[in-house]
């Protein structure tokens, strides 16, 4: 690339949905800059962590990936930083609650999902690419658990030690820091209670305290606990050891309401005599509902695996006023065309041709444009023509009588609630086979094959 086009793509990078970015002296910005051109020769750094606490990846998350992949196309290295061992502790909520913990097994599961899900974006080859689960460092030896007798050999001798013994759980301890089976690292980087208090020591509480969740919760004279207070520290002491493990580490991104988190890694590195990050944050990603952050747990969400009907279905679901934000963040559409689409709509145009103009961008880039062209006819016969999708989840059912609630409930399983599911009985919004079903007490006979139809975009096959 010319050094024009370099600087054109990087300002984009930087600046596009862009909520803040920090960077003082121009030091990330001038690495990336050399980098690009070939005279930068150390690996740049770019920390992305998550806390695996749901499995799926949607379209906010995705904002962040697809930056990253701009990044990797510049010659950064993206270290993927699963939080494994802070999902358990949990970063309080926009919605001042404190998070749940999660269990280990299921941060496993949710952590794999990830990994298997990210390649759909990011290049995953180790030239520009690895990954790391903070347990690494924040799991002791005392914190291993060792059920059997473990033994080591070296050379032509055996040692066995006992189950749960301080040496049996060393030397699983050091069999599993992906530092040295992943990196192939001689030393492991981990922190001791002695370190974190040393860390501590440099932090204030009014510091800390600054963070506006925290202001928000003490002024509405909520809890606020201790584990939740360390966990911007622990967040910036996880990018102190990534910069020991991989040489540096550049710069951390995240959407803004992690910004303070990510410039407490500053402060963490600065007091640790290592080279701070910079920080770039995103844009926070509008659910579906136009209103609340895209999240899992909202159900306003788009996952990335979702089916290419499904998806397109859901863009078209998202109200005029999120549009902008979505061609912004979502697509690659250039900024001065997203404007003409705009303007255009000011002037009178239809803001559903933007809409499926949108939709059709975004399951283009997940699924490809022959999926996204069909996904694009199926909306049209069904939605526009009163037709029925050619593909809907089966649900399989017995062949007895059933009441017309268990039906509906069997189909969205955990998605909805026991009231949300009698709400849509009492609007009149479910109909088996041709048959409209008011009552929800209704006795059913499933046949092989019948619709159901929940609501006005929601249809499920029954399986006899």
């Amino acid at each position: 690339m010319e050094t024009k086009e370099i600087e054109k793509k990087i300002d984009d990078l930087l600046t596009r949905g862009v909520g803040q970015f920090v960077d003082p002296g121009d030091a990330f910005r001038k690495k990336l800059l050399a980098k690009a051109k070939g005279e930068y020769s150390k690996d740049i750094i770019i920390k992305f962590g998550v806390d695996p606490t749901r499995p799926d990846i949607h379209l906010g998350h995705s904002v962040i990936l697809r930056k990253l992949r701009g990044f990797q196309e510049l010659g950064c290295k993206v270290i993927f930083l699963i939080g494994d061992y802070t999902a358990s502790i949990g970063d309080p909520t926009g919605k001042s609650k404190v998070r749940p913990e999660v269990e280990q097994n299921e941060i496993e599961e949710n952590m794999q999902t990830y990994l298997d899900q990210v390649g759909k974006i990011l290049r995953t080859d180790t030239s520009v690419f690895s990954w790391i689960r903070n347990s690494d460092w924040f799991y002791g030896v005392a914190d291993i658990f060792a059920p059997n007798p473990v033994t080591v050999t070296e050379g032509d001798k055996s040692l066995t030690f006992p189950a749960n013994s301080f040496l049996s759980k060393a030397a699983v301890y050091e069999q599993t820091r992906m530092q040295r089976t992943h990196l192939n690292r001689e030393s492991i980087e981990s922190l001791t209670f002695r370190g974190l208090l040393w860390t501590l020591r440099h932090i204030t509480h009014g510091r800390l305290i600054q963070r506006d969740m925290f202001q928000e919760r003490i002024k509405n004279g909520e809890e606020l606990y201790m584990h939740e207070m360390l966990y911007p520290v622990i967040q910036g002491i996880d990018s102190f050891i990534l910069s020991q493990i991989y040489g540096s580490c550049d710069l951390e991104v995240g959407g803004t309401d992690q910004t303070f988190n990510m410039l407490m890694g500053r402060e963490v590195m600065k007091v640790n005599h290592s080279e701070e990050q910079s920080v770039l944050s995103f844009e926070l990603l509008v659910g579906t509902d136009g209103k609340e952050k895209m999240s899992k747990s909202l159900g306003n969400y788009v996952a990335i695996t979702d089916l290419p009907f499904d998806m397109y279905g859901k863009i078209m679901s998202v109200p005029d006023s999120a549009l902008p934000i979505y061609f912004e963040l979502c697509t690659y559409t250039p900024l001065d065309m997203i404007e003409d689409i705009f303007s255009k709509i000011k002037k009178g145009g239809n803001p559903r041709d933007a809409k499926m103009r949108l939709a059709k961008e975004i399951v283009s880039i997940y699924h490809g444009e022959e999926k996204a062209i069909h996904a694009e006819e199926e909306f049209v016969k069904t939605f526009q023509k009163g037709g029925v999708p050619e593909n809907m989840p089966e649900i399989s059912v017995g062949s007895e009588e059933i009441e017309a609630f268990a039906i509906v409930k069997k189909c969205f399983g955990e998605e909805k609630s026991n009231t949300e599911i009698r709400r849509l009985f009492d609007e009149g919004a479910i109909t088996i086979g041709n048959e409209k079903i008011a009552d929800q007490h209704a006795q059913i006979s499933p046949k092989d094959g019948q619709v159901v139809k929940a609501g006005k975009k929601t249809w499920f096959r029954l399986k006899v």
